[in-house]
């Protein structure tokens, strides 16, 4: 009898909040953050990771500390994460650029003249502001070019034909090749041939340039966390099932459930059963069903978001912040009801591609102190269709991190492969890379490499988000939109976070903060909007205080 009791004590310990955010990224903590902020500490950040931070990470290597995923913050005037940084320390207000100095070298480790360099780099620069214009100026591109890479090869093309000698044309247009490689990894894709020419200039730039945060993008996360409490982060809690309308669900099972018979019928059944079942049993077991009934009843109206332990929580509101990658692969089972059809063709249209970094750890320096980054400018017609044999060809350059730590980029398949590959493997492919375009035999190997997996990762399946070829802006601006319960409610009851939510910034980390403040100021909004009241005195009515107002013309 005692054991009854207390089992259904256990049953009725039910964890309810207000707010549930799923996902401790950056979204996640600038909603947690916002609340504090205002005064509202009814909420728990569920994070499926045994660490916060999501896509913001770092790791030690030897002697280095390196980030995995976030780099740099882009842009200055109005980014919220430059901000936060300058007001916490992290970086100066006084930003002088290190000189940057790059070398291009072919396959045969020759160096393409500086003045070469320069020229196809302004040309790239010129032909892709051109293609952001579409979406600003809203004019049509020439017949059958509906990606950025067609008609950056299309202009590449028109300006290589004035060139007299094919030697001239090929270096050229390797330089071309190579900058589009490098785009691929700004943008998020496989191929720029990907990515929509109308919608390239959806993307806003912030004006200030890239900035480094010398301690390590990851100590951004410090004044994000300082101000939430540990308990309110339940972190290694991978979430399988929001089921953010039960009322619509319980109503589809129960008509599922009364196939031909009236809804009357079904509810003199129900009735019935409750009543055999309440004369049947005592007076100690009418209690508990009174007491798990009237629970029931009090969670009917909450959000249900189940755990992959088995553990279920509740609350008034679910801010859902987990990366496109992963909606990709769970949206159709994680909700339920469904996500609307909208919102999942959105989630289908956008891309979510693997960008990739390969960071080279040596003992000792071994580049011209002078050299920044070697451009690798790799002859496309020699690529092998087999990728194993041709995945490191879209390795780009190698940009100097310190004297004694390199960093490449790849994107897209070639970097999907890389992460089956071992460190070691990687490492050696790389040794011969930097000996080949170097013309160098003894170029050390590393001591150290580390590769990331952002594709392979389970909880983020990819990088950032891109717009597809004939997916748009309304498609994030779809994913944003919130869902009501019913059309009566002052506030959404499950709420969407993260960069692929923001269609200014997505793709950045300030774009995943505003989306997560603008999703936590929404639930801030008081449900009654206090009218504004006109305070005139000298007025006794509406009407001759009208006709009290002059106009000057």
């Amino acid at each position: 009898m005692g054991d009854e009791n207390s089992n259904s004590r256990k049953k009725c310990e039910v964890k309810k909040y207000n707010v549930i955010i799923i996902g401790g990224g950056m979204a996640g903590l600038a909603s947690a953050n916002h609340f504090i902020k205002n005064g509202m500490d009814d909420f728990v950040i569920l994070e499926a990771r045994k660490r916060i931070g999501g896509r913001i990470i770092s790791i030690p290597m030897k002697n280095h500390n390196v980030e995995l995923g976030a780099n740099y913050i882009h842009g200055v005037l109005g980014n919220p994460i430059y901000e936060l940084a300058t007001k916490n320390g992290l970086v100066n207000i006084i930003n002088i650029p290190k000189p940057h100095k790059v070398i291009a070298a072919t396959e045969n480790g020759k160096q393409v003249p500086f003045g070469v360099l320069h020229e196809i780099h302004e040309a790239y620069v010129c032909f892709l502001r051109r293609c952001e214009e579409y979406f600003l100026c809203q004019y049509l591109p020439p017949p059958d070019i509906h990606s950025v890479g067609e008609h950056i090869n299309l202009e590449a093309t028109i300006y290589l034909e004035r060139l007299p000698t094919s030697e001239e044309k090929k270096l050229r247009r390797l330089i071309f090749d190579c900058l589009l490689k490098r785009e691929t990894c700004i943008s998020g894709c496989n191929s720029m041939d990907d990515i929509d020419l109308l919608e390239l200039g959806s993307y806003t730039e912030l004006q200030g340039g890239n900035i480094v945060i010398p301690s390590g993008y990851s100590s951004i996360l410090e004044p994000m966390t300082k101000n939430i409490s540990p308990d309110k982060i339940l972190s290694n809690h991978p979430v399988t099932k929001i089921i953010w309308d039960s009322e619509q669900q319980s109503s589809l099972r129960n008509f599922e459930d009364v196939g031909e018979e009236s809804e009357d019928s079904d509810q003199t059944v129900i009735e019935d059963i409750s009543k055999a079942t309440s004369e049947r049993a005592g007076d100690s077991s009418e209690s508990n069903v009174n007491t798990s009934e009237k629970l029931s009843k009090k969670l009917s109206h909450c959000v249900e978001v189940i755990c992959e332990n088995g553990q279920s929580l509740y609350a008034n509101h679910v801010i859902c912040t987990v990366p496109l990658g992963v909606l990709k692969e769970t949206a159709g089972s994680l909700f339920e009801p469904a996500l609307p059809q909208y919102k999942l063709e959105s989630i289908e249209r956008l891309l979510f591609s693997a960008v990739d970094k390969i960071y080279l750890e040596y003992e000792r320096p071994f580049l011209n102190p002078d050299i920044t980054e070697i451009m690798l400018l790799w002859d496309n017609a020699q690529v092998s269709e087999d990728i194993s044999k041709s995945w490191y060809k879209k390795i780009y350059s190698f940009v100097k991190v310190t004297e004694t730590l390199l960093l490449g980029w790849l994107s897209g398949k070639e970097a999907e492969y890389m992460e089956t590959l071992s460190s070691d493997e990687v490492a050696s492919t790389c040794t011969k890379i930097l000996r080949q375009f170097l013309n160098d035999p003894f170029v050390p190997a590393p001591q150290c490499c580390v590769c990331t997996s952002w594709k392979k990762q389970p909880y983020t399946r990819g990088s950032y988000t891109a717009i597809a070829v004939g997916a748009s802006q309304s498609d994030i601006e779809s994913l944003a939109q919130p869902l009501f319960r019913n059309v009566h409610d002052k506030k959404p009851v499950l709420l969407f976070g993260g960069e692929h939510t923001h269609s200014s910034f997505y793709s950045t980390v300030h774009g995943a903060y505003l989306s997560g403040q603008a999703a936590a100021r929404r639930l801030l909004v008081p449900d009654v909007t206090a009218e504004n009241v006109l305070d005139c005195p000298e007025s006794s009515d509406l009407n001759t205080w009208i006709q009290g107002i002059q106009l000057d013309g």
